[in-house]
């Protein structure tokens, strides 16, 4: 099995997006990536952001594509072209408007976090000391995102509030880029109680490779693909995906808007040391999209089946986006495996 005959889908990649970036995830046999369009942005700031997007699509409309629903993700691996899905780090740009979910849904912001690294008007985010879970409003908007298929992601968010997220949620939610803490100890990894509830909802992680997360460059691929192989005997085989987490090509400004961004004068990003003022270096088998086929190769080291390489790699994406993209009057009327 190839990386080209198989769909592809890294649930989330925060890099800076040229033509040159899409030749490298063509080169890496991507089919889909969700890609992140705001982290603290407010929500006119965010509207320019999707502005600025249509506007890489329309330029690139012979490498790219923006999906909207499921089928779009097999229109793009049928055409050669790279899906991408827009979805947001944090609430932020709904303010304290709940009609702005159906808003951003319509501009095609298909994936919002509930929480970035601080607490907000939803929830608390994992670096808060006190995780109080949902606000009221929080929970509004977990219900909202599932009436209009918008996919609630718990990646950076509380223990509590993710646990709260999960239970108010009638569809299954996500965790786009995290890694089990008991096997990477750390506030951004999730819990056995989380990743038990998650399994219990139907929901899929994707596994991250971001550095922080698992033992930093020094992280083998050997190492990795154990990692994935263990959270797969956890969640079970339909509920692991790919979520890497991708930083490529990014200023050392965006790094500190990323970090900080304008609710801290000081450095209290959460995320890394106090230390660690720069993008973090990753591992050599994993530099660029184009090192896809990497883990494919390392999951077949390590025993991994090909229909199993094939959902974990993207079916099991698919699956869940097809689904979850899937307005909630319409999916009712729908069967959906799993």
């Amino acid at each position: 099995m190839t990386q080209q005959e198989i769909i592809t889908i890294d649930a989330l990649e925060l890099s800076n997006w040229d033509r040159d970036f899409l030749y490298l995830l063509q080169e890496g046999g991507v089919t889909c990536v969700h890609a992140c369009c705001g982290l603290w942005e407010n929500a006119r700031e965010t509207i320019s952001k999707v502005g600025a997007w249509h506007q890489f699509f329309k330029a690139n409309s012979d490498l790219v594509m923006q999906v909207f629903q499921g089928s779009d993700i097999l229109k793009a691996k049928k055409e050669g072209k790279i899906g991408v899905i827009l979805g947001t780090q944090n609430t932020s740009a709904l303010e304290d408007d709940l009609s702005l979910v159906s808003v951003f849904n319509q501009l095609g912001v298909k994936v919002m976090q509930l929480t970035y690294n601080n607490q907000n008007l939803v929830g608390s985010s994992c670096y808060e000391k006190i995780d109080s879970g949902l606000s009221r409003y929080g929970k509004l908007v977990v219900e909202e995102m599932n009436r209009v298929g918008m996919v609630v992601d718990l990646s950076h968010v509380g223990e509590q509030t993710s646990l709260d997220a999960i239970e108010i949620s009638n569809r299954p939610v996500a965790i786009t880029h995290a890694n089990p803490d008991w096997l990477y100890p750390t506030k951004r990894n999730k819990s056995e109680k989380v990743l038990q509830a998650l399994k219990e909802n139907k929901g899929v992680i994707g596994v991250c490779a971001y550095p922080h997360l698992i033992n930093g460059k020094s992280t083998t691929l050997n190492e990795f693909c154990e990692m994935i192989m263990e959270t797969v005997d956890f969640m079970g085989i339909d509920h692991v995906g790919i979520g890497t987490d991708l930083t490529m090509n990014m200023s050392k400004e965006f790094l500190n808007w990323m970090r900080m961004g304008r609710w801290t004068f000081e450095i209290d990003y959460g995320a890394g040391s106090q230390e660690d003022p720069e993008w973090p270096e990753w591992p050599e088998w994993f530099k660029t999209p184009a090192d896809f086929p990497n883990i494919i190769r390392g999951l077949q080291e390590n025993g991994m089946k090909d229909e199993e390489i094939s959902k974990v790699m993207g079916g099991n994406w698919l699956r869940f986006f097809t689904n979850a993209f899937t307005a909630e009057e319409e999916a009712q009327k729908c069967e959906f495996p799993i």
